[in-house]
């Protein structure tokens, strides 16, 4: 019995949510058609059609609910909205609680009259230019002039001195070309030898 009423209590309630949604998107679809017809139009006429004021000449105290209507397109709305925390200051100055209420996107910037050769989109520019200007200002300038040569040191006297301190060793006579040519490896191949049994 209870799992039939379980059934009864689901059916139910499917129902009432099948309603609603259709319901909900009866509203949307004429309200969606509402918006379409104030789209065509400009503010100052939305504004006149929907008998609102001017949201920029409200002040504080004023009754900024008429703009938060569902028939109210969304420009007017935040237009509406940017007015209202204009006007009070508790909204206006926002305390010092909130964690991300700061600005974190000049953080390059924190040091004053900070300088740097990176330009966006072509690097260190700056540098780069000022490297190739320097060697070509390095390779335009004139031949320094070449060092005097040192007197020429007598080559008889050089010799004698390398024959004298070398030691003798016995020259070895040169391998023959046969000798030197690399040998390949014969191929092997692998031989069974099976024992008959008498």
């Amino acid at each position: 019995m209870t799992a039939r009423g379980d059934f009864w209590a689901r059916r139910r309630a499917g129902v009432v949510a099948e309603a609603e949604a259709e319901k909900a998107a009866v509203q949307a679809e004429a309200l969606a058609e509402e918006h379409a017809v104030y789209e065509e139009m400009s503010e100052a006429e939305v504004l006149e059609a929907l008998e609102l004021p001017d949201p920029d000449t409200l002040v504080q105290g004023d009754d900024f609910s008429v703009f938060m209507a569902k028939a109210v397109p969304d420009q007017i709305r935040r237009r509406a909205l940017r007015t209202l925390w204009r006007s009070n200051p508790v909204l206006a100055n926002v305390d010092m609680l909130v964690d991300y209420g700061e600005d974190f996107t000049d953080s390059a910037m924190v040091v004053e009259n900070m300088q740097t050769a990176y330009q966006v989109g072509k690097g260190m520019l700056k540098h780069v230019e000022e490297m190739a200007r320097q060697a070509e200002k390095a390779e335009a300038a004139p031949d320094v002039e070449e060092a005097p040569e040192e007197a020429p040191v007598e080559e008889e006297v050089l010799v004698a001195t390398a024959e004298e301190t070398a030691p003798e060793v016995d020259e070895a006579p040169a391998p023959e070309e046969e000798e030197m040519a690399y040998a390949a490896p014969a191929p092997r191949r692998m031989k069974f030898v099976t024992e008959e049994t008498a």
